[in-house]
């Protein structure tokens, strides 16, 4: 077989992985209102997608607070849990794996998607940063709109959403999930506190690497000792930088994370990377680094050809890969990637957070 290692089994912390492929997070907008509930159209989804042998969720809200674009899923209420049932019950029928990213936005929001202020590390607004809503626009497209100025969290809304990131976490469980992803990367809440450019706090919070780094580290165990090390994963960006987040202390910052999420045990650590043509690529040099620092499961997602996926697996570089625009496109990757065959192209670009819709959704064609 060409890509021997891609279609290898795999253990995650228990969880037994028909493959190496991860569909990774896409946020697509299709959560039933009022109340921003998962569906039978998004289990429809997630289940035509169950040929790869872990999904991780698109990015699911922690609280009202959290969310930061238009018809987002959460995970706070009662009917949100019992939304998520559909789509959990219909992979695992389907036999694979599914963990649910457990989201805050911080500073990246408006009040004219969740009607609330914005709140982040330092009451620093994001330059050049918009978020979406849907205003009856031509076509049901999303209509971009730049983020609020945000304000300084307090002691108390810190602990708030530390245990927002815990209730989601039981939430996830309780709906079914086999673990959850903690979103610690792309510009959001997390990843705020973690950049010095986003975070010029001067308590416990803010300052030294040490400093910035708390705050994941306390949701990382505060949801570790809630649902167990072993289903608790944590995505990271180091090599991102849009949403106003250039910071050039940020590969220190994440490698010390690394080695305080190792000491956690947490499940993986999962490395967002630029999935745009001519983005930096991560040295190999900060992979094996990595690789040394951070004992469990490494994953790597960001526009990998099956080729450069299998490569990073065979080089013991990292153990899973997750793939976004193409499993968008086509429900049955793993079985093209097998077969080398043709595949879909994204439809249309309205469709991609289409206000709702099934076209372009659940209607790409399998082979």
């Amino acid at each position: 077989m060409k890509y021997q290692k891609l279609f290898q089994h795999y253990n995650l912390s228990g969880n037994h992985l028909e493959n190496r492929f991860l569909m990774a997070p896409m946020t697509r907008s299709r959560a039933s209102q009022p109340g921003d509930i998962p569906n039978a159209l998004m289990a429809e989804y997630y289940a035509q997608r169950s040929t790869a042998g872990i999904i991780i969720t698109e990015a699911v809200q922690v609280s009202l607070q959290g969310k930061g674009y238009a018809k987002t899923p959460g995970i706070y209420s009662k009917q949100q849990i019992e939304g998520w049932k559909l789509i959990t019950d219909a992979v695992h029928q389907n036999g694979s794996k599914i963990f649910l990213q457990l989201w805050h936005v911080g500073r990246v929001s408006s009040s004219k998607v969740n009607g609330l202020q914005p709140i982040a590390p330092s009451s620093l607004t994001a330059q050049n940063t918009s978020v979406y809503i849907f205003d009856g626009a031509p076509n049901g497209d999303a209509t971009f709109v730049p983020v609020d100025e945000p304000r300084e969290m307090n002691k108390s809304d810190i602990e708030i959403v530390i245990k927002e990131f815990v209730l989601g976490a039981k939430n996830a469980i309780e709906a079914g999930f086999d673990g959850v992803e903690i979103h610690g990367a792309n510009g959001y809440l997390i990843d705020q506190f973690l950049r010095s450019n986003s975070n010029k706090r001067t308590d416990e919070y803010g300052g030294s690497k040490e400093n910035r780094i708390r705050l994941l580290l306390e949701i990382s165990k505060a949801v570790s000792n809630a649902v167990g090390k072993e289903k608790t994963g944590v995505r990271l960006s180091p090599f991102i930088s849009f949403k106003d987040m250039d910071d050039p202390e940020i590969l220190e910052t994440i490698m010390l994370s690394a080695e305080e999420l190792n000491k956690l045990d947490v499940a993986y650590i999962h490395l967002c990377e630029a999935d745009w043509d001519e983005a930096p690529q991560i040295p190999i040099d900060f992979r094996s680094k990595l690789r040394d620092t951070f004992k469990n499961t490494i994953i790597a997602t960001g526009n990998k050809t099956p080729e450069e996926a299998e490569k990073l697996l065979q080089e013991n570089l990292v153990d899973l890969v997750g793939f976004g625009r193409n499993f968008l496109t086509n429900p049955d990757y793993p079985a093209r990637v097998k077969e080398n065959l043709s595949l879909n192209k994204i439809s249309d670009n309205h469709t991609l957070f289409g206000g709702g819709g099934a076209r372009g959704y659940i209607d790409y064609p399998f082979f």
